[in-house]
């Protein structure tokens, strides 16, 4: 059906997004270029320029207002027809056609257009062609795939190309470049329109451009936004928020509103020890026990070490200075006593036992290296094992001191049954059973359940402390109440023996060793208990070095002032003189 339209009227044809346009292949398979033909599908819409009154478009529903920017398709086709036609060399002896049906969008009119484009005109009769003049070479769809699907579907069941045009590049007459893909395709480019609805007497939208999609250009390039010239609504620049409620920074957590719509919530600080989830928005996820949350809350991050080090502690350095003075103060004195062992005062003491205290007091004061530094398995093992074992050596001695002192004075009387004891095989023989007693706890807490080493992460929130566990809690105060036994039978034997002669008489001077001994012991049970980490290393260290160190004072000191400034004491005369 030709196109009816009075002389006085104007006519321009618009391509709408819904045309159809096919190509037709023959000498008079086509159309003239001085007029265009339309079936009456091709009738939905057609742009009318009328004198002094505007540009508006027919339909057969109403007028509506023109969308001149498809036209640009309808004349890229023709040009590209007319372009084929001109030049001999693309398609020799062969001149095309076309015929353009307008599918108005609906899927039952393109179904209609393609099966009249296959029967020819007049009724439509499937796998029957009325056409006697051109062949069919082949259709080119509209832009939408809800209708080009259809239309394809019908053409591949007889063999027709859909979109064949290949290698053509030109210009069409907007100046815009028009070329096809080696698989046949037309690179879509896209404006992104920003719709801007003014409403003042009368209702009407502006449309201005913020944007391009370009498929054909290189990664990254495709897509281009230009924000700021973006319009929201109330005319505003700054993108619109859908949610009453900001989402939270790092380090916090969304906490639900009572009687407020689900997507408003308020933000609470994480809990401590967590960080915010990386992989749920809004929730917070606890550290593993090694690591700890940073000042943001947005990442863990491992948990510094804590023990009682050389190198960050001054007071490890301290304590070993300490322990090192005091031991070369105890081998001094061991020197003295080896140096002067045939003077009276050395004598009268029992020699022996003497060095045998020396040498333990000075092996405790050198044990306090086992507890500076990092603690390892076999450090944790030796520390209080070395250290019992040690002390017992220490008091049981005293201890074999204040008996042999009691039984010296008894037997100077006539006819006294305590001569027999007078010897050194009975303070060798308390000072072996008292340890070895001490021996067999320590070996049996180690078969059973020895100390270790321990990464404590949670006393202290944010550090990890290297400790040594001690294994059995049993074993540990069994270990200290053994001790406490034999010092507190050494203070009360040297107690009850104190008034005893001076010249035989250590017994006070040992009363006042267990004196201090004991109260240190005493003060460190709770002291050690209310601590944690490396101050009840720096506790225990402490109780070490003060009750021997009050040992070598009380027992040894008055000896050695009187060996080195006064040696005219230090006879035989004098010690019976005193006695007397």
């Amino acid at each position: 059906m030709t196109a009816n339209i009075r002389s006085s009227t104007k006519v321009k044809l618009v391509a709408r997004r819904n045309v159809v346009m096919v190509a037709w292949e023959g000498p008079e398979g086509g159309l003239s270029k001085e007029s265009f033909q339309f079936t009456k599908h091709a009738q939905c819409f057609v742009r009318i320029r009328r004198r002094n009154s505007g540009s508006k478009l027919l339909t057969s529903q109403g007028r509506v207002r023109p969308v001149p920017d498809y036209y640009r398709h309808l004349l890229a086709f023709i040009f590209a027809v007319r372009e084929i036609n001109l030049n001999s060399d693309i398609l020799p002896n062969v001149t095309l056609g076309y015929h353009l049906f307008d599918s108005c969008g609906d899927v039952n009119k393109a179904v209609e257009s393609v099966l009249w484009i296959l029967s020819g005109p007049g009724n439509m009769v499937p796998n029957y062609s009325c056409r006697r003049h051109g062949k069919l070479a082949g259709v080119i769809g509209d832009l939408s795939s809800q209708t080009s699907q259809q239309v394809a579907t019908i053409l591949n069941v007889y063999g027709y190309p859909q979109r064949y045009l290949r290698r053509i590049n030109f210009k069409d007459p907007t100046g815009k470049d028009i070329y096809f893909n080696e698989n046949g395709e037309m690179p879509a480019a896209y404006d992104i329109k920003n719709y801007i609805v003014i409403t003042d007497k009368f209702s009407y939208i502006i449309m201005k451009s913020v944007g391009t999609i370009n498929l054909s250009a290189s990664d990254g390039e495709q897509l281009t936004i230009n924000k700021s010239r973006i319009i929201w609504k109330y005319n505003s620049t700054e993108v619109p928020h859908s949610r009453c409620s900001e989402d939270c920074p790092p380090g916090y957590r969304r906490v639900s509103q009572e009687s407020i719509h689900t997507c408003c919530f308020d933000c609470v600080l994480c809990s401590e020890g967590e960080v915010t989830n990386p992989t749920e928005t809004g929730s917070c996820q606890e550290c593993p026990g090694d690591k700890w949350p940073n000042m943001e809350k947005n990442e863990c991050i491992y948990k510094p070490i804590e023990y009682l080090s050389f190198q960050d502690d001054g007071i490890a350095l301290a304590l070993a200075l300490v322990s090192v003075l005091l031991s070369l103060i105890a081998s001094i004195i061991l020197c003295i006593f080896a140096l002067f062992r045939d003077t009276p005062i050395v004598k009268a003491n029992n020699q022996n036992l003497s060095f045998v205290l020396l040498v333990a007091i000075m092996l405790s004061f050198l044990s306090v290296f086992l507890f500076l530094g990092r603690p390892v398995d076999i450090t944790c093992m030796l520390r209080q094992t070395s250290f019992g074992i040690i002390f017992s050596v220490a008091v049981s001695a005293l201890l074999a001191k204040t008996f042999m002192v009691c039984i010296a004075f008894k037997a100077t009387k006539p006819g006294s049954c305590w001569r027999k004891w007078i010897g050194a095989k009975l303070p060798n023989c308390i000072v072996f059973v008292c340890s070895f007693l001490m021996f067999l706890i320590c070996v049996t807490w180690l078969s059973v359940s020895p100390p270790f080493q321990e990464m404590n992460t949670h006393s202290y929130p944010g550090k990890i402390i290297i400790q040594c566990n001690e294994g059995s809690v049993i074993a540990f105060y069994t270990v200290l109440s053994y001790m406490g036994f034999l010092a507190a039978v050494s203070f009360v034997v040297a107690f009850l023996a104190r008034k005893l002669p001076d010249s035989f008489n250590e017994a006070k001077y040992i009363t006042f060793s267990m004196l201090v001994f004991c109260n240190v012991w005493i003060t460190f049970i709770p002291a050690y208990m209310s601590v944690m980490g490396k101050n009840t290393v720096i506790i225990e260290v402490f109780a070490i070095l003060a009750s021997s160190a009050g040992i070598l004072c009380c027992i040894f000191f008055p000896k050695c002032y009187i060996i080195l400034l006064r040696p005219q004491l230090n006879t035989k005369r004098n010690l019976h003189k005193a006695s007397s």
